[in-house]
């Protein structure tokens, strides 16, 4: 009898969905609550409890100093570029890379700064790059310049720095969804006579947009909280006084959490916000396959 009523049970939660596959999602669901959900609504709880006791106290402040949210565009200034270059160039070397033999090879020989970490690489271009840095005392040496060429310790060393450690992360995405193009389309064009710029504008650019607009949607978010290379390669007083800083000194040089938090708010909300926009732009270029064969 209860081996029937277990049974019986199991079937009504079966045809609920909630099978023991799908019982499998709980810790998963727990976990994105618990390190999340819960934060991000504590946060937001107390962005709107600032020390002076006013609803919208924070926020009033950052959009009142001039200090605070010029580090919007700041910030945006450095990590545009910086997503567009990435882009441009992954897009090019992920279909030369997709033709080739030894293409496991090469790609992680491209992927290599990822394992490096932002703070090694920006080691790296101090040594390389500083005042005293090879690449200084090389062009010094053959009389191209006659003083060293400032690129760290300005915008020029962050825009340089999300390029390294961005690129081969934007490069994986793209390649991933050059390769999961059909060769016979291409074929196809070949045969009808498409050159290869062709090829590229009506065959391939059309079945890119979606994953090259998802690929500068993450990319975008990975350049925008830039934090170590802003302090370590820019400068955190001037040009390269992003976002993430401002919340960084709210939190640990003033200890006012919950202006630390309405920074942070204000810079997912940005975020989200340029998301949204780029996704929207997608929609208005690419609306999937007619459903049925029709359109």
């Amino acid at each position: 009898m209860g081996h029937k009523h277990q049974t019986g049970l199991k079937v009504r939660l079966a045809a609920r969905g909630l099978d023991g596959v799908t019982l499998l999602i709980i810790p998963s669901l727990l976990l994105m609550i618990g390190l999340f959900i819960y934060p991000f609504l504590y946060g937001l709880w107390l962005s709107f409890h600032p020390k002076d006791g006013s609803f919208l106290g924070n926020y009033a402040r950052f959009f009142a100093d001039p200090f605070l949210y010029e580090t919007i565009n700041k910030t945006l200034w450095i990590a545009m570029p910086a997503t567009l270059i990435n882009i441009l160039f992954a897009v090019p070397v992920a279909f030369r890379v997709r033709l080739m033999q030894n293409q496991r090879w090469l790609t992680t020989l491209l992927v290599l700064p990822i394992t490096l970490g932002t703070v090694l690489v920006a080691e790296g271009m101090l040594n390389y790059l500083g005042p005293q840095g090879w690449f200084n005392r090389t062009i010094m040496l053959l009389g191209l310049t006659a003083g060293p060429v400032k690129l760290v310790h300005n915008y020029w060393g962050v825009m340089l720095s999300l390029i390294i450690t961005g690129f081969p992360f934007t490069f994986l995405l793209i390649l991933s969804y050059v390769t999961g193009i059909d060769p016979a389309l291409e074929n196809a064009g070949k045969t009808l006579g498409a050159r290869a710029t062709s090829r590229f504008r009506h065959i391939f650019l059309p079945l890119l947009i979606p994953g090259l607009a998802i690929t500068f949607c993450l990319s975008f978010v990975q350049a925008f909280s830039v934090f170590p290379s802003a302090v370590l390669l820019g400068a955190p007083a001037g040009p390269t006084r992003v976002i993430s800083i401002a919340a960084y000194q709210a939190a640990f040089e003033e200890y006012d959490y919950s202006m630390a938090s309405s920074i942070a708010m204000i810079m997912g909300f940005v975020q989200l916000g340029i998301v949204v926009a780029v996704l929207a732009v997608r929609g208005l270029f690419y609306r999937g396959p007619a459903v049925g064969g029709k359109g």
